[in-house]
């Protein structure tokens, strides 16, 4: 305990760090990501507005971004993260990755929480003569806020575990402190400290969005 007391102010600077690393990418995922997953159901064939060439292109590129190992997507974007942030360490670095690893992400849940409400809502929308747009946001988008909110609450839970690896390029951050204590210097009780922080981390997160998602479906 004398270590983790001694240790209490770098560990701090690293939940700080996992913060903004997380707290920049994720809403710049959500605002970036919610348009291409509405594009991406939009112009799908059987879409709203059918464009089966451009969307296999664009879904193509999702899957090929989306798929891409974390790890060797951190390191294949060195120039692009250098010439954007000015360095290739550190926590604003780290975040550059982050984000361009979550935009496809959760674009492509966002697709696919639309697409699970089935044609009904759309067709009687249609009947009424509402507007693409007018059904993509009085609609799609207000019935799919539960499911949306469960898509933001994975999306954040699975990116504190990719905010973890970025300590391996020295990107800061609970992960960073676990390698250099627990890892390198062969102190287990700190790492033990710094996962079970991980671990509430993701819990609280778990917790704050299922009920959110709970009190903003209105079929409960």
């Amino acid at each position: 305990m004398e270590r983790i007391v001694e240790l209490r102010g770098e560990l701090l600077v690293a939940m700080l760090q996992t913060f903004a690393m997380v707290g920049v990418a994720i809403p710049l995922a959500v605002l970036i990501g919610t348009p291409i997953g509405i594009w991406l159901f939009n112009h799908a064939p059987g879409g709203i507005a059918p464009l089966p060439k451009r969307h296999a292109v664009v879904s193509g590129l999702v899957n090929m971004v989306r798929s891409f190992p974390f790890l060797i997507l951190l390191i294949a974007i060195i120039p692009f993260t250098r010439l954007l942030v000015g360095t290739t360490v550190g926590t604003a670095a780290a975040i550059v990755p982050l984000t361009v690893n979550a935009i496809p992400y959760f674009a492509r849940l966002v697709e696919q929480n639309l697409t699970q409400l089935g044609t009904g809502a759309v067709e009687a929308s249609r009947a009424m003569g509402a507007t693409r747009g007018q059904i993509i946001r009085n609609v799609l988008l207000v019935d799919a806020k539960p499911a949306i909110i469960g898509s933001i609450t994975i999306t954040t839970v699975s990116f504190i575990s990719y905010s973890a690896m970025v300590g391996l390029v020295g990107g800061g951050g609970i992960g960073d402190f676990a390698i250099r204590y627990g890892y390198y210097r062969y102190e287990t009780p700190v790492m033990l400290v710094a996962i079970v922080l991980m671990l509430l981390l993701v819990t609280l997160v778990q917790w704050g969005g299922t009920t959110l998602s709970r009190l903003t479906d209105k079929r409960l």
